[in-house]
């Protein structure tokens, strides 16, 4: 394998339901590619009157946890398995988590082909908030065959999403698709026709430009990954989407910006991604 890989564990958020069931198995699957620990990690707020120990729904928890680290030493038998059932936010618990974790691993929810999928709002803060990339799984699912596929916007180079990518693809021995949406200047639908062309030609071979010259070093460091790329003229929050119809796993950058926590966003393509799009997403930080 080619690259350094982080040595912080695979942790899965667990609460019992079949979405978090799918996380756990693709998160043990990952574990396992990576050589990692797989931490199972339950949290549910407890009541500040109780004393640990007390709340009536622990040892059930507890049970539960154990039953699902037998599953997934099935599943993964060379992961070492560490089950946790944190009395407190799950919100919290998870973010913190993934301070020291190489990935974060949730479910969600299908609400059918034209609807989406319903990404509660523990996952939501959890996406918007966690230092390290966040895999959502969804249920019911595995993660087909097919091209990696990395969302790339060359205005704001983030070269943890590149190396994120490249590493999934690297791991899967799966090809690495790198898809660019861009669009025309203000303005320039005022223009004539033939000037229209000719604009978006040249801005075309810009962003061409700019995408073998981002990938470069990637290119070099993972020589076993085959990697196609492809400029796509739309918006991204809907083009994306549309592109990853047979895609393995979906990679998309958040930025990071430095304000308080409530004021978090994921922004509109990985809005677009965790709601819309049918294999797993990946939501890497950057910046």
């Amino acid at each position: 394998m080619t690259g350094p890989v982080a040595a912080g564990p695979v942790v899965v958020g667990f609460d019992g339901s079949p979405e978090s069931l799918a996380a756990a198995a693709w998160a043990a699957r990952e574990a396992q590619r990576r050589g990692l620990r797989l931490d199972v990690l339950q949290a549910w707020p407890r009541p500040k009157h109780l004393a640990p120990g007390s709340e009536p729904g622990d040892h059930p928890a507890l049970a539960q946890l154990a039953e699902r680290e037998g599953e997934l030493l099935a599943i993964a038998p060379e992961v070492t398995v560490a089950a946790t059932s944190v009395a407190g936010d799950p919100v919290e618990a998870l973010e913190a988590a993934g301070r020291t974790a190489s990935v974060l691993v949730l479910g969600s929810r299908g609400l059918g082909t034209l609807r989406g999928f319903l990404v509660g709002s523990v996952s939501q803060e959890v996406l918007r908030r966690a230092a390290c990339p966040v895999v959502l799984v969804r249920a019911g699912g595995d993660e087909p065959d097919g091209a990696v596929t990395v969302g790339l916007d060359l205005a704001h180079p983030a070269d943890k999403v590149l190396a994120f990518a490249f590493e999934a693809a690297a791991l899967r021995s799966a090809p690495l698709r790198v898809v660019h949406v861009w669009s025309p200047p203000a303005g320039s639908e005022y223009m004539s026709y033939g000037a229209i062309g000719g604009l978006e030609r040249e801005v075309s071979a810009v962003e061409d430009d700019g995408l073998a010259r981002a990938l470069e070093p990637w290119r070099a460091r993972y020589p076993e990954v085959e990697v196609t790329t492809e400029l796509i003229r739309g918006k991204p929050s809907v083009d994306l989407v549309d592109a990853t119809a047979t895609a393995r796993l979906l990679v998309v950058g958040r930025r990071i910006r430095h304000l308080p926590l409530r004021h978090h966003h994921l922004g509109p393509v990985a809005h677009a991604a965790i709601h819309h799009v049918h294999c797993p997403v990946a939501v890497v930080p950057y910046g």
